[in-house]
């Protein structure tokens, strides 16, 4: 996120945006008897996941480097940092590192997420993105990838974990299937919140992300939410990105509700939504500051579980002679204060 999609492509990659930035400078839900009643429902050999109970308000949870602080970390006052990105090393192995450019038991990591945490925010660890290689397409077997998975989770002492699969990875049936296989064992010995990062069109999740989520569903893991990520449809949609936004999430909100046997208001507490603040990587789309205020009154009114935005050190305006005919690895593009797009989506 952003990624490279089938039928169209994102120019900026998550993990080369955290090498740039590098070179320059809670729990899972215990199921529920209504939980236990949609599985009594479902068809034999299927679990249907558990979902945390329903929120009382829209988290705001952004995406941020791992790596590097920027400035408007905490605007918006978020709930919940996304840490982005854990990929393997490139190596052929099965070791992971952050973006790349950090092992993933790096000190400076450590107190980075020290520093995050100190206002009483949590932190959640994102694995894969849109380039480099994630853990699941590098590691041999599922004890090696839950170890792989437990030694960063344990490093940085998260509790939550995101994995945002797309591009081939998600078309990928065999680490698909080992990574849900991962995920049922490493709940099975630890308290371990999950949600499951995928692109989306205003039509709703692609049909890789629905075979993902079944998958998931069939193996018994328990997801707390599905984020989706409302941003790059292609050159076809160059109208009101709030609106696409909005489309998107009630139709991702019908998709999650029938895949996972949730609830009308459960399936809307198990939604996230991440839009990609200013310009986004297809010409003629733009996230305005108008659209992230619409999208937080449409989370608020539907119940939506967390919005989130990539990225905060993007949260800012383009310094003079800086282009914004393309997106920026390091600002949004659009006319604006540090911190403004955070503040709009994560304030109420």
């Amino acid at each position: 996120m952003p990624s490279s999609r089938s039928h169209r492509r994102r120019s900026v990659t998550w993990p080369a945006v955290l090498v740039a930035l590098a070179l320059a400078g809670t729990s899972c839900a215990t199921g529920t008897a209504a939980d236990a009643d949609r599985n009594a429902d479902s068809p034999p050999g299927r679990t249907t996941p558990t979902t945390a109970p329903a929120a009382a308000t829209t988290e705001f949870a952004p995406y941020v480097s791992a790596t590097t602080a920027a400035r408007t970390d905490g605007a918006g006052s978020p709930g919940t940092y996304n840490l982005a990105f854990v990929i393997t090393d490139g190596a052929g192995g099965c070791t992971s590192t952050w973006g790349g450019t950090a092992a993933y038991d790096s000190a400076a990591v450590k107190a980075r997420v020290a520093k995050l945490t100190a206002s009483g925010a949590d932190v959640r660890v994102s694995f894969g993105g849109a380039a480099g290689t994630e853990p699941a397409l590098a590691c041999g077997d599922t004890a090696a990838l839950v170890a792989a998975y437990a030694k960063v989770l344990d490093a940085v002492g998260a509790a939550k974990a995101d994995f945002d699969i797309e591009g081939d990875a998600l078309t990928d049936s065999a680490s698909v299937a080992l990574r849900n296989e991962a995920i049922v064992q490493l709940q099975k010995e630890r308290d371990l919140d999950v949600t499951y990062t995928l692109p989306v069109m205003p039509d709703g999740l692609e049909k890789g992300g629905r075979a993902l989520l079944s998958d998931a569903a069939e193996r018994g893991v328990r997801l707390s939410a599905v984020n989706i990520m409302a941003m790059n449809y292609g050159s076809a949609y160059t109208g009101d990105m709030g609106g696409y936004a909005e489309q998107a999430a009630r139709a991702a909100h019908g998709q999650i509700a029938d895949i996972l046997g949730l609830s009308s208001a459960r399936a809307w507490t198990s939604l996230h939504i991440t839009a990609m603040a200013g310009v986004n990587d297809v010409a003629g789309e733009t996230f305005t500051l108008a659209d992230a205020a619409r999208l937080r009154r449409f989370a608020r009114q539907n119940g939506v579980g967390a919005l989130s935005m990539w990225a905060t050190f993007r949260d800012r305006a383009c310094a003079e002679g800086v282009s914004t005919a393309e997106a920026s690895d390091s600002c949004s593009g659009v006319e604006q204060t540090a911190g403004a797009f955070a503040e709009a989506l994560g304030s109420d």
